[in-house]
């Protein structure tokens, strides 16, 4: 007769992440590091009574909301490049409903999470029970199936026995590179302290091999013939080149070859942009350099990419009558875009065997990719130099704000600074190991175009579904990932606002992170797509019921929480806080007063489809709607 062990469904859940290992080219690591939890009815008197009791090496965190601790979660994974994940544990109804932003961010991103919401009662006996919904229509129904459509796999348990079956489905697709992403197990709360007597192999150690999967022997052969037919071919480096760490590859087929290297938001700091060939990041936000080599392109290699509409500028940046596609990547769905030549397999892998076919084979770019990279410093260098006056200012953004109201605007936040000068300063100062998180508005555009990464792995962009309010969560699960080095979280007045509450998570636990605010008092990038097609300024500035500007001071809020603030209106300024925060054990806090329109703008090839109306009263929106019906008349359909 087969042992067994009697555990209640929550105590065996922890039991059984502690024993979940995994293998990478043949090092052994724990796989779940720890868990994230606000405890409330639901999962306090399970999870939280087996993580009190015994949680073994799990590290447990109390976050202060949940999508922020979820989104600190999916940081993790992402700056671990997957290897490693945190679960995460809300209490019924809201708390639990909370997490869906989050799954949804790492869905879109591919990221490994397990979401343990806790769940109504399965006997029923209560209902309906505290922040239950009742559906006449459907008995089964709870919040928690809000997460099937943003979950990689979702279960139920609402029998002890069952949480097995789940257990052992979900780990394989967090563990499998095809497929990663969120896991959602929802444990009815009745269940979570119900007892059973469970096999206790299911608790012996279990390795995950996570083997790189080998492309075949066909595809590698075309790939390598469809390269060597080409004569402009250019790389985009997507998150699955970083994820399979291909940085020797990518420089070593680049080099060799005088192959352009572009990026993702996901695959930026795959290779640092010191590179010679390195052009930075492509499509929307890129530079004009990466564009430049993506439109002069006859075959594009895609690495590990998903071609979102960022990054091919929503289909229109290629010239689609002389330009092939070869994607590499180990989920075959993504292969099929554009047509492409597909090639199955691990992005590090598939290299080291594409690249000896290659031969003697040589692009006809010359000293183009040089110029190219050139020509885009200059221009970054006189963005580092941009000077506000208040008579003849030209901003980066044109014809949207007047110098009245940049003025009003100056006066109002008492600062002279612009934006793309204070970033770039920031990037110069910056340590070259630091880590930078970033996820919307503006600033995702100001890191395509002019971050400079140092060193690799070190750009953190959660874009895939670009969540207002990650940043500062994303910091604290970085910093939780890369614990020797600096992480500095880079966001807007927007998503501090949205979102900021694991600052004090940070403090609590003694993790110290970096919040470098960048303040123009409103959403200035949805503020620039509106006036930049025809409508006018209109709730998306940060003003009063009198139409004042706010003035918010953030330094103070900062403060409060328990952070070293510094109050930033000069570059002499940025430069002495950096300094200082260097010597800091607790989490920092710089608020950065910048002028609005002072952000980067567009390059050529950055073009971006959004709904335009096709009535209105203002003739610049029609004029809008009819340049983007003729942009759209020469992108790729499908």
């Amino acid at each position: 007769m087969k042992k067994t062990i009697y555990l209640s469904t929550a105590q065996a859940l922890i039991k059984f992440l502690n024993q979940q290992y995994i293998s990478i080219d043949g090092e052994e690591t724990p796989f779940v590091e720890g868990m994230f939890h606000i405890f409330g009815h639901g999962n306090v008197l399970g999870i939280g009574e087996a993580l009190e009791e015994n949680p073994g090496h799990l590290k447990v965190f109390q976050g202060k909301n949940e999508q922020g601790m979820a989104n600190a979660a999916v940081a993790f994974a992402k700056q671990s490049l997957r290897k490693k994940i945190y679960a995460v544990t809300a209490s019924a109804g809201p708390g639990s409903t909370n997490l869906v932003t989050s799954a949804a961010a790492a869905f879109a991103n591919n990221i490994p999470i397990l979401l343990l919401p806790a769940d109504t009662f399965a006997s029923r006996q209560p209902d309906p029970v505290l922040q239950q919904l009742e559906h006449p229509n459907d008995g089964t129904l709870t919040v928690n199936d809000a997460f099937k459509s943003v979950s990689r796999y979702w279960d139920r348990v609402q029998r002890p026995e069952q949480l097995m079956s789940a257990l052992i489905k979900g780990f394989e697709v967090l563990t499998n590179p095809d497929s990663a992403g969120p896991v959602t197990i929802a444990i009815s709360q009745d269940a979570e302290g119900e007892a059973y007597e469970y096999p206790v192999e299911f608790f012996d150690k279990k390795v995950h091999y996570m083997d790189r999967r080998i492309p075949s022997e066909r595809e590698v052969v075309q790939a390598s013939k469809e390269i060597r037919n080409s004569k402009r071919p250019v790389i985009i480096v997507g998150g699955g080149a970083k994820y399979s760490e291909s940085r020797e590859e990518l420089i070593e087929i680049s080099e060799k070859y005088n192959i352009p290297l572009v990026s993702t938001h996901a695959g930026k700091s795959t290779v640092e942009s010191s590179f010679r060939n390195d052009l930075g990041g492509v499509g929307v936000l890129g530079t004009s350099a990466a564009n430049r080599a993506v439109m002069e392109s006859d075959l594009i290699i895609g690495i590990g990419t998903r071609y979102t509409d960022f990054v091919t500028s929503s289909k229109t940046i290629f010239n689609l009558e002389q330009t092939k596609f070869l994607n590499i990547n180990v989920n075959r769905f993504q292969t099929y875009k554009f047509d492409a030549i597909s090639v199955v397999g691990d992005a590090k892998k598939s290299l080291q065997m594409i690249t000896p076919l290659l031969k003697n084979y040589q692009t006809e770019f010359g000293n183009l990719i040089n110029e190219w990279k050139k020509e885009w410093y200059n221009e970054r260098e006189r963005l580092a130099n941009t000077c506000f006056n208040r008579n003849t200012f030209v901003a980066e953004i044109k014809g949207q704000f007047t110098q009245k109201i940049l003025n009003e605007y100056s006066d109002a936040l008492n600062t002279e600074l612009t934006q793309t000068e204070a970033f770039i300063k920031f990037n110069e100062l910056a340590d070259d190991s630091a880590i930078v998180v970033a996820s919307a508005g503006s600033l995702p555009g100001d890191m395509q175009r002019l971050w400079n990464s140092k060193s690799t792995n070190t750009y953190h962009l959660e874009y895939g579904y670009s969540t207002m309010g990650y940043e500062i969560a994303g910091a604290l699960g970085a910093k939780l990932a890369a614990p020797k080095q600096e992480v500095y979280s880079i966001l807007g007045d927007g998503s501090f606002l949205m979102l900021h509450t694991e600052l004090v998570t940070s403090i609590q636990y003694k993790k110290k992170i970096n919040i470098v605010l960048f303040d123009n008092s409103g959403y200035g990038c949805i503020n620039n797509l509106q006036m930049g097609n025809g409508s006018n300024s209109y709730g998306t500035e940060l003003r009063d019921c009198n139409e004042e500007i706010m003035k918010i001071d953030y330094a103070k809020l900062g403060e409060a929480y328990g952070a070293k603030t510094y109050s930033i209106r000069s570059v002499e300024e940025l430069e002495e806080a950096v300094k200082d925060a260097r010597k800091q054990t607790v989490s920092t806090l710089f608020d950065i007063k910048v002028l609005p329109k002072t952000m980067s703008g567009d390059s050529e090839g950055s073009w971006w489809n959004v709904g335009v109306s096709e009535q209105s009263v203002k003739k610049q929106v029609l004029l809008a709607s009819k340049e983007r019906k003729e942009k759209l008349a020469n992108a790729k359909k499908y």
